[in-house]
């Protein structure tokens, strides 16, 4: 559950509307679940005691002034379309992290990357997964036929979510020609797209929900889409109508199927590739990742969707009660994660208290500090080595070596240990290497101290940046939170650095 007194501000977009004679306004249909959403989101809130606030947003330009006076230092992220660019709504994110928020879902690089499909596939191609073979045509340019991959092929915008733009009866070409010109000219006129022209593959469609666990990103059960009602005269693809159009055929005929009707193998093989696609997007809190499997087993990814729709009716949702996981359990999961990410304020450190002065590491600390270390029961035995040596390296040649090691002393013996360094290769970089403090001392300002302690000779000896670098582990999110605190903020997460499901993260603050 997220920490007391830790609020929310949940913003999401106001659907658009749409005009059917000329005076009367209705919903748009790809945006109306957003408020199921928000009612969703509250309702778990409330079950789990989360202070919170509503807020719409019309449009980016409002976001900044709405931040500045927001208290909140957690924002639930349910902006999904704005008016303007299709960009837009991706920037949320960015802007929510510039005023030191920590903003739930995927970050404006993933969201960026996803809506720009073009890029996403050479993103998940560069990555070894297979996708669908393809072309783009920009509006204005001619059909490169001698590049397009064998038919039928599957015409649709190149950035835009909720299908919008696929429409089964005038998005499968069959053939060449005037049909398929016809067919990329109507998303050049509709959506002043670029037009992508991809190979229809495979007739089974798969839905994989992939959260933010805690050992890591977490495969729920798998989805198929059941396309038995179709029969052989419709093309087997969930377009708009399947999604949204509530009276269509396609909508009321596409039911899920949770778990998908998988061979095993062919199971880990969906699981296993949606986590790399995962990985090769950088997603984080949740996403879903969409793939075709044809006849002889081959899967294709067709994309990574990380601002999936989570309203209790909505495909995400399914696969989390088929997990067994409660809604309320994922928003608190998502809403802690995103605490990980806020930026608080650093409070003053006086570095002046005689019970407990820092001084250059010495010999006689070796012991203790060995022992702190292995007492915090973080590190693997493989890290304890190289702190040993990192340790053993810095008491060696002392303050003119590279490892510049400080100890903190009670009663004389080491209590805490922080050691930084300048980074090879930087102008005024510095890396703060480890910092831990006995289990018997924490919560006493130590850590906060050591490191205030670290901060000041860095700046003494004219360095600008210090790096700190952790794991993305569970067990690992008080640390996450200690450099928080300091006014550190995350500079980047790459995934699976250390291990499987163990990410490295990287933070940084100007000295």
């Amino acid at each position: 559950m997220p920490r007391p007194c830790e609020s929310v501000l949940l913003l999401h977009n106001l659907p658009r509307q749409v005009s059917s004679d000329g005076e009367a306004f209705s919903v748009h249909e790809s945006d109306a679940g957003v408020l199921e959403e928000v009612r969703a989101v509250v309702a778990a809130m409330e079950t789990l005691g989360v202070p919170h606030r509503v807020r719409p947003l019309r449009e980016l330009a409002e976001l900044p002034e709405l931040l500045s006076r927001a208290d909140e230092p957690i924002v639930f992220n349910l902006v999904e379309e704005l008016p303007g660019r299709a960009m837009d709504a991706s920037l949320a994110p960015a802007i929510c992290e510039a005023y030191g928020k920590g903003c739930t879902g995927n970050d404006t690089q993933s969201l960026l990357q996803a809506l720009d499909k073009v890029r996403s596939k050479a993103i998940l191609a560069e990555a070894g997964l297979p996708v669908p073979a393809g072309i783009a045509v920009v509006p204005g340019e001619p059909i490169d036929a001698s590049a397009l991959p064998p038919g039928p092929w599957l015409v649709k915008p190149a950035a835009s979510d909720a299908s919008e733009g696929i429409d089964a009866r005038r998005s499968i070409v069959r053939a060449g020609g005037p049909a398929l010109e016809e067919a990329v000219n109507r998303i050049h006129r509709q959506f002043g797209q670029t037009a992508i022209v991809e190979q229809l593959v495979g007739q089974r469609e798969l839905n994989v929900s992939v959260i933010q666990g805690p050992e890591g990103a977490t495969v729920l059960p798998l989805a198929e889409i059941d396309f038995s009602a179709f029969g052989t005269e419709r093309p087997r693809i969930v377009d708009y109508a399947a999604k949204w159009l509530a009276d269509s055929f396609e909508f009321n005929h596409t039911p899920r199927i949770i778990p998908a009707p998988l061979e095993e193998s062919d199971a880990q093989l969906v699981r296993r590739t949606a986590l790399q696609a995962w990985s090769a997007l950088g997603c984080r809190d949740y996403a879903r990742v969409d793939f075709r499997m044809d006849d002889e087993g081959r899967l294709f990814v067709l994309e990574v969707n990380p601002n999936p729709d989570i309203a209790p009716d909505a495909g995400f949702a399914a696969a989390l009660a088929a997990a067994g996981v409660p809604y309320h359990q994922f928003v608190s999961s998502t809403i802690e994660s995103a605490a990980d990410r806020a930026i608080r304020p650093k409070a003053a450190v006086n570095l002046d208290d005689p019970s407990v002065p820092i001084r250059h590491t010495e010999s006689r600390d070796r012991a203790d500090i060995l022992e702190l270390l292995e007492a915090t029961a973080f590190f693997r035995p493989d890290e304890l080595e190289i702190a040993r040596e990192v340790l053993d390296e810095a008491i060696a040649k002392g303050p003119r070596g590279h490892y510049q090691s400080f100890t903190a002393e009670q009663d004389g013996r080491a209590i805490g240990w922080v050691c930084y360094g300048p980074t090879p290769c930087t102008l005024g970089t510095y890396d703060i290497y480890w910092i831990a403090v006995s289990p018997r001392t924490q919560a006493r300002g130590v850590g906060t101290r050591l490191m205030a302690f670290a901060e000041d000779r860095i700046r003494q000896a004219g360095g600008r940046l210090a790096v700190v670098e952790t794991s993305g582990r569970p067990s690992y999110r008080p640390t996450r939170r200690f450099y928080l605190t300091r006014g550190y903020r995350q500079a980047a997460r790459l995934p699976d650095f250390y291990a499987t499901g163990d990410d490295k993260v990287v933070y940084t603050r100007a000295v």
